[in-house]
């Protein structure tokens, strides 16, 4: 790789001598090394500038639409009796993934709209990228979680209190949230011996995905890119053999039950996670599987956002609008907020402005 060249010094062979350090500028740093001065990262998000104030209040209006409605079902899920089982335990945590997953990108584009400035550290920029991949590869194995309980729960419903009990159920949040934060510390680590790019980078993305943050590095980053492109591909496509798996074994399950009642009561069970895993892998394929040589690079990058907000937005509403249970439970929390309003106006304004 010419470009990881200084001074006639090829960094892929290590470190350069001292002469040649001398000659480079300060913010130049070898990652893990002792840093004199914060690299200083370009993001590619001044398409954008020339909008004026519509991407902040479009980026704001959508970051406090996730943040309130991802808020009000894990505060709903904590208030209401009636949903503390094991079928709604999981919505908890998986609103908490959501507002997290948002809020480690949204607040960087909002700083950059607002202050004009396109850039990020490289702490920052790594921060962010080590954020974003533990929270998707959680998000992926929590939709398997949740696909396996909705199988308990139809397929061998006379035992399920005892097959998921709320210590199976902790068990199974917490190792989504584990497994995601470990895999991409594992990947993150690969780069710790690799130098960075020396002079001026630039990342062109609206944030820190993984594409652009191996381009930071030269030397050697096979391995890394292949580690993160195989521990990606593991937690992207497992997940969603098991929630297929599950749902095939539902579908065994439901289809010889005579009564159009008994379908109807069994599909709605698991109606707003099909949906949530639709919503997920159907922007995951847009972003990252679907070609898009053709399209024009503010559309791809446009798309990789859209990702990021789209499905935080969207699951408070389909959780809300086909569940009875969470409907009701949404309905007396903002009761007990509001107490001059009625639950009923209150909960449609809120639904109809989501």
């Amino acid at each position: 790789m010419s470009g990881c060249s200084r001074n006639g010094h090829d960094l892929r062979a290590g470190p350069p001598p001292q002469e040649v350090m001398d000659t480079l500028p300060e913010e130049f740093t070898r990652y893990g090394s002792p840093v004199h001065a914060q690299p200083g990262l370009s993001e590619g998000s001044g398409e954008l500038q020339h909008l004026g104030f519509l991407p902040v209040t479009l980026f704001l209006a959508i970051y406090v639409i996730i943040v309130r409605g991802n808020a009000l079902i894990v505060l709903a899920v904590a208030s209401s009796q009636t949903l503390h089982t094991p079928m709604y335990f999981f919505l908890g945590p998986f609103s908490l993934l959501e507002i997290g997953y948002t809020s480690n990108i949204a607040p960087q584009l909002l700083r950059s709209f607002l202050e004009g400035r396109e850039t990020i550290s490289l702490v920052s920029c790594l921060f962010q990228f080590y954020l974003f991949a533990s929270l998707a590869a959680a998000e992926c194995l929590l939709l398997s979680a949740m696909s396996y309980d909705c199988y308990l729960a139809i397929c061998h419903p006379l035992h399920y209190p005892a097959l998921m009990s709320t210590l199976l159920c902790g068990c199974l949040a917490a190792g989504t949230w584990f497994c995601g934060f470990s895999f991409s510390a594992f990947i993150l680590a690969l780069a710790a011996h690799l130098p960075l790019f020396p002079g001026s980078r630039e990342i062109d993305h609206y944030f820190c995905d993984f594409a652009p943050v191996v381009g930071l590095f030269c030397g050697d980053v096979r391995v890394m890119w292949g580690a993160g492109v195989s521990i990606s591909g593991f937690l992207t496509l497992a997940p969603f053999l098991l929630i297929v798996t599950s749902y095939a074994f539902i579908l065994r399950t439901v289809l010889p039950v005579p009564s159009g009642r008994g379908k109807q009561k069994a599909f709605s069970t698991c109606f707003s996670h099909l949906s949530a895993v639709g919503v997920f892998y159907g922007t995951l394929i847009v972003v990252y599987v679907a070609p898009t040589d053709h399209m024009a690079p503010f559309l791809r990058k446009a798309f990789s956002v859209l990702y990021t907000v789209f499905t935080p937005m969207v699951n408070p509403i389909i959780y809300s609008l086909k569940n009875q249970e969470v409907k009701g439970a949404l309905l007396r929390l903002w009761g007990q907020l509001i107490p001059g309003h009625t639950p009923q106006r209150g909960i449609r304004q809120l639904l109809t402005s989501s």
